[in-house]
């Protein structure tokens, strides 16, 4: 898909094109929004809102926009906006008592699971970036433009995270990450 091409089109008002963005990224944004949120239908909604901000802005964007870092960096806001909120209501916090269905799994192993529960118990901040780095395999550049912060700020974080989650792991299971 040429991005800057379907940008141009949808601001001369060919907003049905719009669609073809949202199939293109749909999928890799509810992951990444998945891996944040450890919930299904939290995923779900937010990765709708991601694309409604996404169609509301993007008359507002730069042309040499890089579609991809933008939507994601849209996906991490609302992730993080939820996690926000999330403590503000929470009177008794719960640290890692989120779960992912046993249908969330695919395929649903023991190792799966705990490896999605252990990365839940990483701070958001941290596991955005481990999840944009490890799993979605971007550079470090790359998270500090969707993030909006420096590239050594996105190196700490994953190295943090990284000992963090594997904390996390190695109390789950009893021994090494494999």
């Amino acid at each position: 898909m040429d991005e800057a091409w379907v940008i141009s089109q949808v601001r001369t008002g060919k907003t049905d094109l719009f669609g073809e963005v949202v199939e293109e990224y749909q999928a890799p944004i509810f992951r990444h929004l998945l891996r944040m949120t450890g919930n299904h239908e939290v995923a779900r909604d937010l990765t709708q809102d991601t694309f409604l901000k996404a169609y509301q802005s993007i008359l507002k964007t730069d042309s040499e926009l890089s579609l991809k870092a933008w939507l994601y960096r849209i996906a991490t806001n609302n992730a993080l906006k939820y996690h926000r909120r999330r403590r503000l209501l929470t009177f008794v916090p719960f640290r890692g008592t989120e779960k992912l269905p046993a249908t969330d799994a695919t395929p649903n192993t023991d190792e799966k699971i705990a490896i999605e529960e252990a990365l839940l118990q990483v701070p958001p901040e941290r596991r955005v970036c481990l999840a944009l780095h490890f799993v979605e395999g971007l550079r470090y550049r790359e998270i500090a433009e969707i993030i909006g912060i420096k590239e050594d700020t996105v190196r700490k974080r994953v190295a943090k995270g990284r000992v963090e989650f594997r904390r996390a792991y190695e109390s789950k299971t009893g021994g090494d990450i494999k």
